[in-house]
């Protein structure tokens, strides 16, 4: 048995999303997608995901307001924001905030998955997955 970080993709645009997870499944990842933060918190996968992938402006709640919120019911989970419309100000404080990584749209693959691995090093959950 190994053990592979779970990662949620939270992505409220549908090609961006399906891309993601197909990426990170390609390289042996175990991904499942949202269309949204609140289908993220009302699914049965906050417990065991141990990176969470999200877009920084959703409709409803933004992908720094859903790290906060996990934060704040002491479910904290190492998250990486996305962005096609990249700012300063939200950048410094998504990292003053604990965000492990900030990506803008379009990024690399490399880079992708550089914040992978520094988040996984960061997070404590990991699923354990028979091959």
């Amino acid at each position: 048995m190994s053990i592979r970080p779970s990662i949620a993709v939270v992505e409220d645009d549908d090609s961006v999303r399906e891309a993601t997870i197909s990426l990170l499944r390609s390289h042996g990842l175990i991904a499942k997608g949202f269309a949204s933060a609140d289908a993220f918190l009302k699914s049965n996968r906050i417990r065991i995901t141990s990176c969470l992938i999200a877009d920084v402006q959703m409709p409803d709640m933004s992908g720094l307001a859903l790290y906060g919120h996990l934060v704040a019911v002491g479910a904290p989970i190492s998250t990486i924001l996305i962005t096609a419309y990249p700012d300063e100000a939200v950048r410094a404080r998504a990292m003053s905030a604990g965000v492990t990584g900030y990506l803008v749209k379009p990024f690399s693959e490399k880079a992708l998955l550089d914040c992978i691995d520094t988040a996984s090093k960061h997070s404590v959950l990991l699923t354990p997955v028979n091959r």
